[in-house]
């Protein structure tokens, strides 16, 4: 019978034949969660234009589609040109709090048709069989970001009151809106944010998924044909708004 430490070794040692393989390394967990990520968040208030430059790049090079906006107000507009190009009308969102502001008439007024998850949990069934129902009709998805990472162009989004996974996975067409203090360098940071969230336990309303979106959803079949949109939504927009949405 193979071994743990064998099975991995060969997996190493395979791994090893390869050329350009960087060098796989554990990363320590912080003692300070808390701390070291607030240091994070000081270290990069300056330097966000240029670490918001490098996530543009590596978005639109994992095949994402990005926008600026110079407020939260502005964002339905940015919205309603997306609807238009594709021809989508039903768009579900995050609760307006989740958000950061109630943007359902703004994007009424623009021709959609917006529905806005409710803010707490739903206990009538029937209720929230209705809501299934419209997130798996929406073509569009509105969403919030927790993180954007530069280093991959990856979005990481958790679920919650307000704010349910399926409106970034179900949605072909997935809108997220972000600023600047969303902004990390690396995967590393991320974990840094990852053990503050979770050091003493999330709060009641923040579900048990956290997602990291890196580009629309691809499929390849035996024959490596690559499919978008099978598992996931097949176009991801990330819209970055110039004023800070909170605060």
């Amino acid at each position: 019978m193979t071994t743990r430490a064998e099975f991995l070794g060969r997996i190493r040692a395979e791994m090893a034949k390869t050329p350009g393989l960087f060098p796989a390394s554990v990363t320590p967990r912080p003692a300070e969660p808390h701390a070291v990520a607030e240091t994070i968040r000081r270290e990069l208030a300056e330097r966000w234009p240029e670490i918001l430059e490098r996530f543009r790049k590596e978005f639109e090079r994992v095949g994402g589609v990005f926008h600026r906006a110079p407020s939260l107000a502005d964002v339905p507009q940015v919205v309603a040109a997306i609807s238009r190009e594709r021809e989508a009308r039903r768009l579900v969102a995050w609760d307006p709090r989740e958000l950061g502001a109630d943007l359902g008439p703004a994007l009424a007024a623009r021709g959609l048709e917006p529905h806005a998850m409710p803010a707490g949990a739903v206990a009538d069934a029937a209720e929230r069989a209705r809501l299934r129902r419209l997130v798996a009709e929406a073509e569009l998805g509105l969403t919030g970001v927790d993180l954007a990472i530069a280093e991959t162009g990856t979005l990481v989004i958790r679920s919650g009151a307000g704010r349910p996974r399926s409106t970034s996975l179900l949605p072909p067409y997935h809108v997220a809106v972000f600023d600047r203090t969303v902004l990390v360098e690396s995967l590393s940071q991320a974990g840094v944010f990852l053990e503050a969230w979770h050091a003493g336990g999330e709060p009641a309303d923040r579900g048990a998924i956290v997602s990291f979106i890196t580009g629309p959803s691809r499929t390849a079949d035996i024959e490596l044909t690559l499919t978008r949109g099978v598992h996931g939504p097949k176009e991801v927009h990330a819209i970055f708004v110039e004023k800070t949405i909170r605060g």
